[in-house]
């Protein structure tokens, strides 16, 4: 009897969807990719129990068929946008994938299931003018704001602006990851920024002088506004980055603490109001119009692709390929060297 309970559990959905979170453990998935793919699969679980009239949680994996993806799919579409179906799609191909090479179901049901083309948008920057009054409100003192703090806003953006790093970027990087660069070619002044991306991949980010001394004027203002967070003991003749921890945060809020994303994207919009500049930003973009930008302007300069992926932190050159087509400068100073625009001139 136990040992049919047992063959009986491994027959259930839900079991073998634990098989398949231990077997994608191996590969360090961020808990941002796990939250999705127990969203998605508990999403499309709900649904095939409604057909099928049985419990989510008593399904069995032989419940995934073409017929019953296709309804469940039509039945997800029906109530959620492109982004979430091509996700919930590229959760359930990976997890029927993994069940077909365990013999757990006989083929893997999902080409027979359409996914959503993903619209082909090309990033909008920010306009210099915009780029020129958002630095100078950041270096105008904010008198009505609640607890401002603008050596640690201006430090904040301006690091976006000049590194591309994305928002959990910002986040994540500590004091010990900005990092002498005399190695690297740089000049003395200049540093390195380890940078901790998307999947826990990491790659370096130059921040040269001026950034370096916005970083160092935001620390000292740090040390004043925040004594309690310093080290006890620092040498006698100390650059505001010896009175901190390698470990310590680089960027925090007004407690001390590392920086939530809700404070970090709240200064930014503000910084955004501030400078009158709101509506130039792409819709529903805020620290990652810092990157946009970025990466426009490091393709209007003629960088290669394959620097650009890596200054990005992008593993496919189709990602970046978006912002070389909307690098406008660059494309129309190409544009205009076409030849046949010389015929035009002759008539």
């Amino acid at each position: 009897m136990e040992q049919d309970s047992v063959r009986d559990d491994q027959q259930l959905l839900d079991a073998w969807f634990g098989e398949f979170l231990l077997h994608r453990s191996t590969a360090k998935p961020s808990p941002n990719t796990l939250k999705a793919y127990r969203q998605d699969y508990a999403g499309i679980c709900e649904l095939l129990a409604h057909q099928t009239g049985t419990a989510a949680s008593e399904l069995p994996v032989d419940v995934i068929t073409k017929p019953s993806m296709q309804q469940a799919f039509a039945a997800f579409a029906a109530t959620h946008e492109v982004a979430s179906i091509r996700r919930c799609w590229s959760t359930w191909n990976t997890l029927c994938d993994f069940l077909f090479s365990l013999d757990a179901i006989v083929a893997n049901p999902m080409s027979a299931v359409l996914r959503p083309k993903a619209p082909k948008r090309i990033p909008k920057a920010l306009p210099s003018d915009a780029v020129a009054r958002l630095i100078t409100t950041l270096q105008e003192d904010d008198k009505d704001g609640v607890r401002p703090w603008g050596e640690r806003d201006f430090a904040i953006i301006l690091t976006a602006l000049l590194t591309g790093m994305r928002s959990s970027e910002l986040i994540a990087v500590n004091i010990g990851d900005v990092r002498g660069a005399a190695e690297h070619g740089a000049t003395e002044a200049a540093k390195v920024i380890l940078v901790r991306g998307k999947g826990s991949k990491e790659r370096v980010a130059t921040a040269e002088p001026a950034l370096v001394a916005a970083l160092t004027g935001y620390l000292e203002s740090r040390i004043h506004r925040l004594p309690d967070t310093i080290k006890r003991r620092v040498p006698q003749v100390a650059t505001p980055w010896q009175y901190f921890r390698s470990t310590d945060p680089l960027f925090v809020g007004a407690d001390g603490s590392r920086i939530t994303r809700g404070t970090l994207q709240y200064r930014v919009l503000r910084a955004y109001r501030r400078a009158g500049i709101n509506g130039e930003r792409a819709k529903g973009a805020l620290t990652h119009q810092f990157r946009h930008t970025f990466a426009t302007n490091m393709a209007d300069e003629n960088v290669s692709i394959f620097t650009l992926m890596r200054m990005l932190g992008h593993e496919s050159m189709n990602t970046t390929q978006v912002y070389t087509e909307g690098a406008g400068a660059g494309v129309r100073e190409a544009a205009a060297r076409n030849p046949l625009y010389r015929l035009l001139d002759d008539h």
